[in-house]
């Protein structure tokens, strides 16, 4: 009998913990199917696809709670409002998005108000992509398009949210239109596909261009922007697909205000070319006042030296006969600090065997001594080298053999170089040493296909930073040797002109940039490795 209770106990207490544990079960939030679904739009007042529209305030609904990302750079609105519509409600959650225009609506005209992926739903985030709302002010709704794509002349991918505009070539447009003038209608390439296709557009004859609008204001800046524009006439209704590619313009010639930044050195900034610039002055300057030019490396900046000088101001007249401009500058003269002799390397500590050795001078080198500089290998064996003093760079470029696994000291003795202005290095020393050719892998690539020569094939980093480049004027076999191991991306310039540079393009001249090819895909390259490459260019 004990032991039959006992039982009847535990049973008890078993069933009871059984419930308590399918309760506690039953309660625990499982978390479910993670939510996917975009917002749908389920109205829209007035109507979408409405025609003779005159509202001035468009309201859209969803099925869920929305929010709005990133607007200013996803919505679209073509053709563009002169003055920005109002979007809201914006850092709120909401089930409807309203648009306020503030414009004078054009007659007789199709606009689309292309939202991007700018509205998502409020928890997961999911876009309802490139949501539009289109309307006209007329009896009907323009239905042709226009399809394509856009690429970078230069890099390997396209920027994103490139806008992409047709300009209506009636009688009031011209080729400076774009700078002063929106497009009538735009559209963009959103942040991931290069594709476009614009909507809802009137027969006609048109313009097509591509911007990446820095500024949003639907005009060319080229001191800012991108374009890439097609030279024919584009004739819609048409079943073309067109390619936009988008380059950087050298600016037009601009001369700034030159500054006096120490008291022998001048800066005249500039724009553009600098190689038809000439700087005179009209100020008459004393004999024992003497003065030389040059160009500051990297930089948009000619430096004019002098040596010291009394006078309280200089006038200056910059000529550029190639544009035919003159500017006039009067620079005042200030009790400034010299600027000095200062050296620099090219390179120090582990040198590769194809780097060169170079020492940079900020002021100009007029001289070099060769019995003040003596090069040592393994810390006292002589050797000997060669040197070119480069004027234009202002930098003296080494040359001697370069051995493996090898330390190699230069040294600088008083007197071994010799400024503009009479100055000279104090004692000097620089340690190099080299690898193993075993540290190091070698690329042999040869072309094929549409190659046109000369040409420039250079390969990258994966930042698109050159790191090595070969000019060729007549086919052959590219080998870059004692590469460093890392990935590297492989890029051919047809250089039309032969001037052993990327030239881009240029809107107003109607020139388009010098082709760049990409080899596909990212070239390895390992330690004791080598390795060849095809790389067949196509048009």
């Amino acid at each position: 009998m004990v032991y039959l209770k006992k039982l009847l106990g535990l049973l008890f207490f078993t069933f009871m913990a059984l419930a308590l544990w399918q309760c506690a079960k039953r309660g625990s939030p499982s978390g479910g199917p993670k939510d996917i679904t975009p917002p749908k739009l389920v109205r829209a007042e007035p109507e979408n696809f409405t025609t003779n529209f005159k509202a001035k305030k468009i309201r859209l609904y969803f099925d869920e709670l929305i929010k709005l990302q990133d607007v200013q750079n996803q919505l679209v609105v073509s053709p563009p409002f002169k003055n920005a519509a109002e979007i809201s409600p914006q850092g709120t959650p909401s089930k409807y998005v309203e648009v306020i225009i503030k414009d004078t609506l054009r007659e007789n005209t199709t606009y689309t108000i292309n939202f991007g992926q700018s509205i998502q739903d409020n928890n997961e985030g999911n876009p309802n992509s490139f949501l539009s709302y289109v309307f006209s002010t007329g009896d009907y709704l323009d239905s042709l398009t226009l399809s394509g794509a856009v690429k970078d002349a230069i890099n390997r991918k396209a920027d994103e949210f490139i806008s992409v505009m047709l300009y209506e070539m009636d009688s009031t447009y011209n080729d400076s239109t774009i700078y002063k003038e929106p497009p009538l209608y735009i559209t963009n390439t959103g942040d991931s596909l290069p594709f476009f296709e614009l909507k809802n557009l009137k027969a006609g004859k048109y313009a097509l261009f591509g911007l990446k609008d820095v500024n949003k204001n639907n005009m060319f800046d080229q001191a800012q922007d991108k374009i890439g524009f097609i030279e024919d006439t584009i004739t819609i209704p048409t079943d073309s697909i067109y390619l936009l590619n988008l380059f950087q313009e050298q600016l037009n010639y601009k001369a700034s205000v030159p500054s006096l930044v120490a008291k022998n050195k001048i800066i005249f900034g500039f724009q553009g070319d600098y190689g038809d610039i000439n700087i005179e002055t009209l100020t008459s300057l004393p004999d024992s006042v003497k003065t030389t030019i040059l160009k500051e490396r990297d930089k948009d900046t000619l430096n004019y030296w002098l040596t010291p000088t009394d006078l309280d101001s200089i006038i200056f007249v910059v000529k550029n006969d190639k544009v035919q401009a003159i500017d006039t500058f009067t620079v005042k003269m200030r009790d400034l600090p010299l600027d000095s002799l200062k050296l620099a390397t090219s390179t120090s500590g582990k040198f590769n065997f194809e780097d060169t050795f170079s020492i940079l001078a900020n002021t100009p080198i007029v001289a070099v001594d060769t019995s003040n500089i003596s090069l040592n290998v393994s810390d006292s064996i002589p050797a000997t080298y060669t040197y070119v003093l480069d004027t234009l760079k202002n930098k003296i470029d080494f040359d001697f053999e370069v051995e493996p696994n090898q330390s190699y000291s230069f040294s600088f003795l008083p007197g071994a170089i010799t400024d503009f202005f009479g100055t000279q290095n104090d004692t000097l020393a620089y340690n190099l040493s080299t690898g193993s050719f075993a540290d190091y892998g070698n690329l042999r690539m040869v072309l094929g296909g549409d190659v046109t020569y000369p040409v420039i094939v250079q390969l990258t980093n994966e930042k698109g930073e050159v790191q090595r480049e070969i000019i060729a004027s007549e086919s052959q076999i590219f080998e870059f040797n004692n590469l460093d191991p890392g990935n590297y991306v492989a890029r051919v310039i047809l250089d039309k002109n032969g001037n052993g540079k990327l030239d881009t393009g240029n809107y107003l001249k109607k020139i388009q940039p010098e082709k760049v090819s990409y080899y596909p895909g990212v070239i390895e390259i390992r330690a004791n490795w080598e390795k060849e490459e095809t790389f067949i260019l196509s048009n």
